[in-house]
């Protein structure tokens, strides 16, 4: 009868705790990241009253007799599955889609997250709600990441300015209509050229039919940031090209022949760009139908001075500047770790974890490398709990708490009839 009593309070601590697990849970319902727990059950040891024998000649072999002497808490396991997705809107809120932790940092302590809603603090880190630091690698002057150097906090620098690139290269490319007439000036475009300071300098690009030689285009260059009332701006020279008739084996018709350029070399213009300008001129063609040759941005075409707007984050965890000259730029790049066995870490509170003796070391790296996730942003993952599940959970432990209370009650009432007996 005392076995039973012992056996039926531990139930009673075992289905607590159950019921405490649940009720977690279920209050951490909306809360971003959150990863349900499950309570997992095993016997104690159990009493021998009688040992078992093995089969001897003609005695047949017999078990042995145990009585359990209860219930105890094997395990309080953590789920890892992926949480349903909630879209914000949000730049700086990200959502890791597979396996994966974000990398923060406070003090000195490096910690693990899924709650990828984050914010910007006074300097420009990007900080969890309570004043942890994401974790990454900032790119150098040039946008470029070095994914195998030192864990450093992720910055966005608001108001950074990028400076100007002095315009070195062009490109003209699309075809020139084989139909228009002698000194008809088919095609006007424009290319825009900055010098060293970045200051803008307009080039109208003016495509016109020559009627001698047959199939071949003058190609006036004039920088129009110049232009007054009596000029349409400063002259900078002019390029012939010559097309193919398709007369003459190894010239395809419509392409450009000796001794047109493949590239025009437009010279510097003093206080405008300093070093001459190299034109790609290989791509036009002359066929029948209208003209499109236009001016296309190259590698070399230049910019003005940039101030950082706003950025985006790629699958990969790199994070985009937006600037106001049209650029895009790299400003570092978010670091993901992974476990071996993450039901062993520590929760370490506010929706974090820290390393745990199970748990294996922290496996840093890119995003989509190394059995990752992907990122993305303006969404973030809500908790997996399964609320149907919990509720469920919640009667069966209640009603194991029940019936644990039961046996107490029961063992109780025979020992008082015990004690009776004599009166």
């Amino acid at each position: 009868m005392l076995r039973s009593m012992f056996s039926a309070i531990s139930g009673l601590r075992a289905h607590q705790t159950k019921l405490d697990v649940a009720g977690n849970n279920i209050a951490n319902v909306n809360t971003v990241g959150f990863k349900a727990s499950q309570t997992v059950f095993e016997d104690t040891l159990s009493q021998v009253l009688r040992n078992g024998a093995a089969p001897n000649g003609d005695v047949a072999g017999t078990n042995p007799a145990q009585v359990g002497l209860g219930v105890k808490v094997a395990g309080i396991t953590t789920n890892f599955g992926q949480g349903s997705t909630q879209n914000t809107g949000r730049a700086s809120d990200f959502m890791i889609s597979g396996d994966g932790f974000f990398v923060t940092k406070v003090g000195n302590e490096q910690l693990y997250t899924r709650a990828g809603s984050f914010d910007t603090d006074g300097v420009g880190n990007l900080v969890t709600p309570d004043g942890e630091k994401l974790q990454g690698w900032m790119a150098n002057a040039l946008g470029v990441v070095d994914p195998n150097g030192p864990l450093v906090d992720l910055r966005i620098p608001t108001g950074q300015v990028l400076a100007p690139v002095a315009t070195t290269g062009a490109s003209l490319a699309g075809n020139l209509s084989a139909t228009p007439v002698a000194g008809e000036t088919a095609v006007t475009s424009q290319i825009s050229m900055y010098d060293d300071l970045g200051n803008a300098h307009p080039v109208n690009v003016a495509m016109t039919r020559n009627a001698t030689p047959a199939n071949s285009w003058t190609v006036n260059f004039t920088d129009t940031s110049t232009a007054t009332a009596d000029s349409a701006g400063t002259a900078l020279g002019s390029v012939t090209l010559q097309f193919a008739d398709g007369t003459v084996a190894g010239q395809p018709a419509g392409t450009l022949i000796a001794p047109a350029p493949a590239t025009y070399s437009l010279p510097a213009a003093g206080g405008a760009w300093t070093k001459d300008v190299d034109i790609d001129l290989s791509k036009l063609t002359q066929f029948g139908g209208k003209s499109d040759a236009a001016a296309k941005t190259t590698a070399d075409s230049g910019s003005a001075m940039g101030v950082l707007q706003g950025y985006s984050l790629a699958s990969d965890g790199t994070i985009v500047g937006i600037y106001s000259n049209g650029l895009r730029q790299n400003i570092g790049q978010l670091a993901l770790a992974t476990f071996t066995n993450p039901g062993g870490l520590e929760k370490a509170g506010n929706s974090s974890f820290r390393a745990g003796d199970n748990s294996g070391n922290p496996l840093v790296g890119q995003a989509g490398t190394g059995g990752r996730g992907s990122l993305s942003a303006g969404a973030l993952e809500m908790s997996n709990v399964d609320l149907a599940e919990e509720f469920t959970g919640l009667i069966v432990a209640q009603r194991g708490f029940q019936a644990n209370s039961r046996v107490i009650t029961t063992s109780d009432e025979i020992l008082q009839d015990l004690v009776q007996l004599k009166r």
